[in-house]
């Protein structure tokens, strides 16, 4: 059976590969909670020095598997998004608060959580073919994976409005361009560009890096937990309308969804 994450470490760079390439690594619970897991055990190991971030096959990650959560909402609707507590908040955690730096090689689709993620890294590597998006308001959500707060430091309150609100694809330049830092490069280059970045992050002073990373999350704003929490209140609420529900029905049957606002 395919491992849904893997992990392999290399002269002190720890490369975590979300490994669902059929399904552009959409995350079901095998996933989140390997990813979850990796991430804490990289975090923790001294002999990690820089970590790396990206996915299998064409697609960095399109976020949550709607046909497994179409699965959670009919079994009970009310504990649906129990997993945003369970695995969606450690996982941010665990990019943010880990004392050393983390790459995100962006090399495909970087929706919903994906994008999340991405921004939880401390730096990006772009391949110019990856397209991005919020994607939540498509099916009557809101943010999760800490991106309400990430997404509007990078980018700014007003562009922040319009890709949650509207939800319109991205691509690399426009990201880097509103302020998403990152290198954008060829689609073959970007996981070798992000591990060398990695390789050159692992030689640096660590120790101060661990310190320069706490310092700036710091003063960014609100830690990681309490958007957290604010984020799964909201999507629990979201969870239980009939809007969110009938988006999900919707867009598994290839049909646009129609929000009434109930």
């Amino acid at each position: 059976m395919t491992e849904p994450v893997l992990l392999e470490i290399d002269g002190g760079v720890a490369t975590v590969v979300i490994n669902r390439p059929d399904q552009r690594n959409a995350l079901d619970a095998a996933t989140k909670v390997a990813l979850r897991d990796a991430l804490q055990k990289v975090g923790a190991d001294r002999a990690v020095r820089a970590v790396v971030l990206t996915g299998a096959g064409s697609a960095f990650c399109v976020g949550q598997d709607l046909g497994e959560h179409a699965g959670a909402l009919d079994a009970d609707a009310a504990t649906a998004f129990d997993t945003v507590d369970e695995h969606y908040n450690p996982i941010v955690d665990a990019l943010t608060t880990m004392p050393k730096p983390v790459v995100a090689a962006v090399n495909g689709a970087c929706v919903g959580a994906g994008l999340g993620f991405a921004l939880a890294c401390d730096l990006r590597v772009f391949s110019s073919a990856a397209r991005l998006g919020t994607a939540f308001s498509g099916i009557g959500l809101t943010c999760d994976s800490g991106l309400s707060s990430t997404l509007v430091h990078a980018v700014g309150l007003s562009r922040a409005s319009e890709l949650v609100l509207l939800g319109e694809m991205f691509v690399a330049e426009d990201a880097v361009r509103w302020g998403i830092s990152g290198a954008v490069v060829a689609p073959e280059e970007t996981l070798a560009s992000a591990q060398a970045l990695a390789q050159r992050l692992a030689a640096g002073p660590t120790l101060a890096f661990a310190e320069s990373k706490a310092l700036l999350h710091t003063v960014a704003g609100p830690a990681p937990v309490d958007v957290g929490a604010a984020e799964s209140a909201a999507q629990h609420r979201l969870g239980m309308t009939a809007d969110h529900q009938g988006a999900v029905t919707a867009l598994l049957a290839k049909q646009k969804p129609t929000f009434t606002g109930s």
